[in-house]
């Protein structure tokens, strides 16, 4: 499933543990944007560690889940393109 996922953090400290925490799980598309496609125990996982991570009283963390209807939807102007799932894994 493919999730966007943005934020607002004005603490340059906090916001950097936060992008370093979100490139764990997808590929960024804007300055605090990202595209995660995850299966649901990666996306509990990443919930988990956004929740604990630490924020100030105005920050804002935003998690859309986009329906594969959806991600057909999409349009791009500009480099880039939707995050998908890999083709293989590693384990």
């Amino acid at each position: 499933m493919l999730f966007v996922i943005c934020y607002d953090v004005s603490d340059d400290g906090k916001r950097e543990k936060l992008s370093n925490l979100m490139l764990d799980y997808g590929t960024r598309i804007q300055e605090s944007v990202f595209e995660c496609s995850l299966t649901d125990g990666e996306f509990e996982r990443m919930l988990e560690r956004v929740s604990i991570a630490p924020l100030g009283d105005s920050d804002k963390v935003r998690i859309y889940r986009v329906c594969s209807k959806c991600v057909e939807q999409v349009r791009i102007y500009g480099p880039g393109e939707v995050t998908r799932d890999s083709e293989y894994y590693l384990v």
